[in-house]
């Protein structure tokens, strides 16, 4: 997150520039930012449409592996948002590309998902079986609604010979519209413990779904949008691109405040709205050993010792769990170790 030190005494800290001030491309995670299931997140479209109106590319960067660009971009035409399939870049074009690295053009595939990564292994002129009888030459994996454990044996069957094997990503859960769901990582995480190996990996947290969307966009100032810590913001912190996590999604309070140094974002909002609002500086002071005091707005919390206590009124809840982040954030502390009031956790909860 980003920090501001200076003295503010016991006023409001003042506020910066908005997120998005001087960002050319918006990069979009999909589940949790700008849909639950078939519905729009609240703002989302309003939002991300009145970026591209002022000359602001939006790009939708996805670890979804179960549809095409096209039919993604289908969805959100009808979502209300004004998107081509070469606004989305999804993982498994980076886990096609990365494929092609290790088998020749027209090798034989297996694949474990649906018509994404077909799609995409038919355009790079791959052959495609479902079969370990077939004797492929490589497995690739991507999360498909319609994956189950006959699919996942086909993929141990033939993992039993050294062959590569691909997975657009390793999200351990997924949104939908009725909850939390298991996601490809799961999956992956099911094959892996049937034959001991590991995959490479394509999508988020690892970079090249980043850089390849970086490149098609010829980002200069690009901005990361998540709901996610250890794929989004992670992914944007190795790739070296500013993020924001928005509380629409997956991570609520509780897993900002344990987030570790790889997984904090720059910026903390409930909704997409929040992009283009002046963001509350963040002051962070050190007043003594074993106390570090953070200001955000009019909210204040106190790191001292192993207690997090909160010295202000809580009215803005975003606020204090910004502070209550930049507290814990700017100590040495280990998380587990830590009295957190319960009362934090509830900060910023999707409703």
């Amino acid at each position: 997150m980003a920090l501001f030190r200076r003295n503010a005494g016991n006023h409001d800290t003042g506020t910066g520039p908005a997120p998005i001030a001087g960002v050319d491309v918006v990069l979009a995670d999909l589940d949790g930012v700008v849909y639950r299931g078939p519905n729009a997140v609240p703002h989302a479209v309003e939002q991300l449409n009145a970026f591209a109106e002022r000359g602001i590319r939006v790009g939708y960067i996805t670890n979804n592996a179960a549809r095409t660009d096209a039919d993604v971009a289908g969805h959100l035409r009808e979502l209300g948002l004004h998107t081509e399939p070469s606004d989305v870049v999804t993982s498994p074009q980076a886990a096609v590309r990365m494929l092609a690295e290790h088998v020749p053009a027209g090798a034989l595939v297996l694949v474990v998902g649906g018509d994404g990564l077909v799609d995409e292994l038919t355009k790079a002129g791959f052959r495609i079986t479902r079969s370990a009888e077939d004797n492929p030459d490589a497995v690739i994996q991507g999360f498909a609604p319609e994956v189950g454990w006959l699919q996942l044996a086909e993929a141990a069957y033939a993992l039993s010979r050294e062959i590569p094997w691909v997975a657009t990503n390793q999200d351990w859960t997924i949104p939908r519209e009725r909850g939390i769901a298991p996601g490809n990582g799961t999956l992956v995480s099911a094959v892996h413990t049937a034959v001991q190996k590991l995959p490479l990996v394509a999508g988020k947290p690892e970079t090249p779904l980043f850089e390849a969307a970086v490149a098609r966009f010829g980002a200069n100032a690009p901005l990361m949008i998540g709901d996610r810590l250890d794929t989004d913001i992670r992914g944007a912190n190795r790739a070296g691109i500013p993020s924001a996590l928005v509380l629409t999604g997956v991570d609520q309070a509780k897993q900002l405040i344990a987030a570790g140094p790889e997984d904090r974002p720059d910026f903390i909002v409930d909704d997409l709205r929040g992009l283009d609002e002046p963001y509350p500086n963040v002051v962070v002071e050190h007043p003594e050993s074993e106390v570090v005091d953070a200001r955000v707005g009019n909210e204040r919390c106190t790191l001292e010792g192993i207690s997090l206590r909160i010295r202000s009124k809580g009215s803005n809840k975003l606020d204090l769990l910004r502070a209550a982040c930049a507290a814990i954030w700017n100590s040495d502390k280990l998380i587990y170790a830590l009295e957190i009031p319960e009362s934090l956790y509830r900060q910023g909860d999707a409703e």
